[in-house]
């Protein structure tokens, strides 16, 4: 049987979802192919947590553990860490050091799609719709009224390299720009002021084995009881979720289209789940997540169950195709 790490936790605020994530794929591999394992990761330490709940350190330099005096090697690698450094390349590239195959998009295409900064300017050069943005470094010098004569008010302003809607403000009112800017440097010293998009939010989960053939799930229509769809909207049951969504035909086909078009673009690898607005009837696309939440609560789980895909095979499928890649 191989041997899988399923890496938890991070360095972030999206760890407690992260161990939710890492739970939920522990109880669904197949033990008859698997022998799965905990890895917590925090910026303090990393250590294997065995089912009595003692603790092992990992030795980072070839990724193993000492159990009973036994070296223990691991055959995979699941990441199931959101934002850094399992979303943002940062583990991606310690494995690929270490010849140990692992889940997902490579460490330059994860660099690309966690940082919005990258993301949105390298989606609009292959013509992906996104909304009106400006990019602000910390300490940069920059004239507030000409950004917001640019951008327009509402307007949001986010750090670039964040997950799960942490740090991002919704501007109502030119003088709630300067606490929104703060907010967004404490998690991030690049940020973007976009503008607000007025229409339907949808999330779009996608997914290949073998790059192969690009599959898209059900879609899900979000309506948030807040402001927008922020933290609290997608883990504290303050948000309707709607799987699959209640869209016109063609709306549907041209959104899937999109989604295909966007994870092709970004040479993506697994699974994504991908945030849209649609305008008019037109899909703008707002970020894309290459980690995606797997708690119960996540909205990809919910996305296979409406596929007819179950948990346990569509992890098979996942890690067999990533050890051939």
């Amino acid at each position: 049987m191989k041997k899988v790490a399923i890496i938890m936790g991070g360095f972030s605020e999206e760890s407690s979802i992260s161990l939710k994530s890492g739970q939920l794929i522990f109880e669904n591999l197949c033990r008859k192919k698997y022998d799965p394992y905990k890895i917590y990761i925090s910026k303090e330490k990393w250590i294997l947590k065995s089912n009595e709940n003692n603790e092992y350190l990992i030795n980072k330099g070839d990724f193993s553990v000492i159990i009973n005096n036994k070296k223990l090697n691991f055959d995979f690698a699941f990441i199931a860490i959101h934002g850094t450094p399992g979303e943002d390349g940062i583990l991606q590239a310690y494995f690929d050091l270490l010849n140990i195959p692992y889940t997902g998009s490579n460490f330059h295409n994860s660099n690309i799609t966690f940082n919005k900064k990258y993301c949105l300017s390298f989606l609009k050069d292959f013509g992906i719709n996104v909304s009106n943005y400006i990019f602000i470094n910390k300490n940069q010098n920059f004239c507030k009224k000409n950004i917001l004569k640019k951008i327009g008010i509402p307007c949001f302003i986010k750090p670039s390299k964040s997950g799960s809607s942490l740090g991002i403000s919704k501007v109502n009112k030119e003088n709630e720009f300067d606490y929104a800017l703060k907010k967004a440097f404490e998690l991030d010293e690049e940020i973007i002021v976009e503008s607000f998009l007025k229409g339907k939010e949808v999330s779009v989960g996608v997914y290949s084995f073998n790059k192969k053939k690009i599959k898209v799930l059900p879609i899900t229509e979000i309506i948030s009881q807040n402001d927008f769809f922020d933290f609290e909207s997608k883990y504290s049951g303050k948000s309707k979720e709607i799987t699959p969504a209640k869209l016109p035909f063609n709306i549907e086909r041209n959104i899937i289209k999109i989604a295909k078009k966007v994870y092709k673009i970004l040479n993506l690898s697994g699974m994504s789940r991908a945030e849209y607005i649609i305008v008019k009837n037109k899909p703008f696309f707002i970020e894309i997540n290459t980690i995606p939440g797997l708690s119960k609560e996540s909205i990809f789980p919910k996305q296979l169950k409406s596929a007819g895909l179950s948990l346990s095979n569509f992890f098979k499928n996942i890690i067999e195709s990533s050890i051939k890649k």
